[in-house]
């Protein structure tokens, strides 16, 4: 399959993921490689600045608690359609392996309302990149899909600085079009339409995303952050000091097998409330320690273990 340069005829290197144009690649746009990257310049900003106040309406609309704030938040929720644009993600994983985008709003807002609303309320879950770490079923394509939809202006708008860079994406063969998309609007603070002129790649519209935004795998995984934060904490608190002062702590692999320590969402919500009850932010430490391990030139996450 031809790659976005391949297909062009663009030569040299590219400041976007030169993905296959013909079919999804196993990319997933990643919300915190984008607030870590803050690369290029005002479209990292703008995403940023759409991907926060989208979830803070969110959490809003739970701290709320009035009928027409749950209305609200679920809405808002439900407006994820498949972002095939990008060619990014698997079909199967995405939105349309899940019965679409309105059960997957419902379940993230019955989640944040219901099982993780003490996260939401006392401020510890505040970006989306929290989701998946608590969110049953939201792993690296939900989590893609929701971002890109959330992002999908400045990643329009990042599209067309990129047309007008490189005049290969509307001559000979090759053309260009006008397309009205859904995007969120930061200030309004509700969703929005916008015309966006893209790339026409076999038919269909194309969306470029800037290269490091995407990655073959989350900074911020469940499963990470219950192999690191988590079980660390829990070591802690069953550590043993010996006589001289030394720590004695449980193996983390013994630790999985303990009753309310087993690997899940659910045992990172119940460890990360009893840690804040402790004065401990458990999901600070564990951006710390992404934050710390971030390579800026492993643009598709090979380093990400």
């Amino acid at each position: 399959m031809p790659s976005i340069t391949q297909y062009y005829g663009i030569n040299g290197s590219v400041p976007f993921h030169n993905v296959d144009v013909l079919c999804d690649n196993r990319l997933y746009v990643d919300p915190h490689a984008v607030r870590l990257r803050r690369s290029p310049q005002p479209f990292a900003d703008d995403a940023i600045e759409c991907a926060d106040s989208f979830l803070s309406e969110v959490t809003r609309s739970v701290i709320v608690g009035t009928p027409a704030a749950h209305q609200r938040g679920e809405r808002l929720l439900q407006r994820f359609f498949e972002p095939w644009e990008t060619r990014m993600g698997m079909a199967e994983e995405g939105f349309s392996g899940h019965g679409g985008a309105s059960v997957v709003g419902s379940w993230i807002w019955e989640t944040l309302n219901n099982d993780v609303e003490a996260l939401v309320r006392v401020g510890v879950l505040r970006q989306i990149e929290d989701l998946p770490l608590f969110v049953n079923g939201v792993d690296r394509d939900i989590t893609s899909d929701v971002t890109t939809r959330i992002m999908f202006g400045p990643l329009a708008r990042f599209t067309e600085s990129m047309v007008a860079a490189y005049p290969e994406f509307s001559t000979g063969a090759h053309e260009v079009g006008a397309f009205k998309r859904q995007v969120w609007n930061p200030t309004a603070l509700e969703w929005d339409e916008e015309i966006f002129t893209l790339p026409v790649a076999d038919g269909k519209p194309l969306l470029l995303v800037p290269d490091g935004w995407a990655r073959h795998t989350l900074l911020m995984s469940a499963g990470r952050y219950y192999e690191t934060s988590v079980l660390s904490f829990a070591q802690l608190e069953q550590a043993v000091s010996t006589s001289d002062g030394k720590l004695i702590l449980t193996p983390k692999e013994r630790l999985k097998n303990q009753a309310g320590l087993r690997r899940g969402r659910k045992t990172n919500f119940l460890l990360t409330m009893r840690a804040f009850e402790n004065e401990e932010d458990l999901l600070a430490y564990f951006k710390r320690f992404v934050d710390g391990r971030y390579d800026t030139g492993d643009s598709v996450g090979k380093n990400a273990a």
